[in-house]
C-alpha cells in the first residue's frame, strides 16, 4: 500500500526542550571539532601538534555524557532501555561480521530503520552506543572513536526528522538518505586524521592558515583519492539494505514500539 495516512510514529525517546538544546550543544562542538582545519590559523599549536586528535577524544565523550544525561532524565524507561540494548547488540554484531573492509558495513542501514521508527533522540543513542559497543568489542578504541560516534549519531538523529512518508516513498526516501549518510560519514571520519597527515603530494596536505577554499580543494582531492570508493561502497550498501529489508524491519520496529507502550503511566487498583 501506497496510500493513506502516514504511520504514527512512536518515539521510544522523546527530544524536550531540555534534550534539544543538549543535541545543539554537542552538535556545534562537534561540528568544531570536524571543521576546525578549516577555521585555524597557522600559529597556534594546535595547527601542528600531533596530541590535538586526542584533545578531542578526550573533550566529546564528556559531552556525550551530557546528552544521555539528558535523553535518560525521565524520558528512558525499563523499556527504552531493553529495546536500545537489543539494538545496540545487533548493531555490534552486524559491524563486527561487516569488518568495515573496502567499505562493507552494513550496520549503517539499523541507524536509518531505527532512527526512522523510533524517533530522533534514540536513533542519536543508538548509533552512539553502537559504534562505543564494537570498538570495545574489536579494540578499536582510539582517538577516531569520538569523532565516529558522533558522526554515527547524526546519522540517527537525521533519520529521525525526515518527512512523513510512508510505502514505497519512505523506502526510496531512506533509501537516498542512507546513501547520502554513507558518503557524508566517510567525508567527516577522515577529518579527524587529515590535518596530522603528511603527503608527497602536496595538494593533498592540509595548510593551516590557508583560505577556507584552498583547505577544501585540497581535502575534496585527498577525500577522492583515499576513500571514496570505499565509502561510495557503504552508502551502495546502505541504501540496498534500507530497499531490501527496509518494509519488514520497519514493520518490526514499530510494532515492537506499539506493543512496548514507552512512558504508559502505571495504574495501581485495590485488590
Amino acid at each position: 500500500m501506497t496510500g493513506g495516512a502516514p504511520a504514527r510514529r512512536v518515539a521510544a525517546i522523546r527530544v524536550r526542550p531540555r534534550t534539544a538544546a543538549s543535541l545543539v550543544l554537542v552538535s556545534v562542538i562537534g561540528v568544531a571539532a570536524f571543521g576546525w582545519p578549516f577555521l585555524i590559523d597557522a600559529g597556534p599549536g594546535l595547527a601542528h601538534s600531533a596530541d590535538a586528535p586526542w584533545l578531542f577524544a578526550a573533550l566529546l565523550p564528556l559531552l556525550l555524557v551530557v546528552v544521555v544525561a539528558q535523553l535518560a532524565e525521565g524520558e528512558m524507561d525499563a523499556k527504552s532501555v531493553a529495546m536500545l540494548g537489543v539494538l545496540a547488540a545487533v548493531g555490534t554484531g552486524l559491524r563486527v561480521l561487516g569488518t568495515g573492509a573496502g567499505g562493507v558495513e552494513p550496520v549503517f542501514f539499523l541507524f536509518v530503520l531505527a532512527g526512522r521508527a523510533l524517533g530522533a533522540g534514540f536513533g542519536f543513542v543508538l548509533g552512539q552506543l553502537t559504534l562505543l559497543a564494537s570498538a570495545l568489542v574489536t579494540g578499536g578504541v582510539g582517538p577516531w572513536l569520538p569523532f565516529q560516534m558522533i558522526a554515527a549519531g547524526w546519522i540517527g538523529l537525521g533519520a529521525g526528522l525526515l518527512p512523513p512518508l510512508r510505502g514505497r516513498a519512505e523506502l526510496v526516501m531512506l533509501a537516498g538518505y542512507g546513501a547520502a549518510a554513507g558518503l557524508l560519514y566517510g567525508l567527516l571520519i577522515n577529518l579527524w586524521f587529515w590535518p596530522f597527515a603528511v603527503f608527497a603530494e602536496g595538494g593533498l596536505s592540509f595548510q593551516a592558515g590557508d583560505p577556507i577554499g584552498s583547505n577544501l580543494v585540497r581535502y575534496a582531492a585527498f577525500f577522492a583519492a583515499t576513500s571514496f570508493v570505499w565509502d561510495a561502497v557503504r552508502a551502495v550498501l546502505t541504501a540496498m539494505l534500507c530497499i531490501v529489508a527496509g518494509r519488514p524491519v520497519l514493520a518490526a520496529l514499530r510494532r515492537a514500539a506499539r506493543r512496548a507502550n514507552f512512558r504508559a503511566a502505571a495504574r495501581f487498583e485495590t485488590p
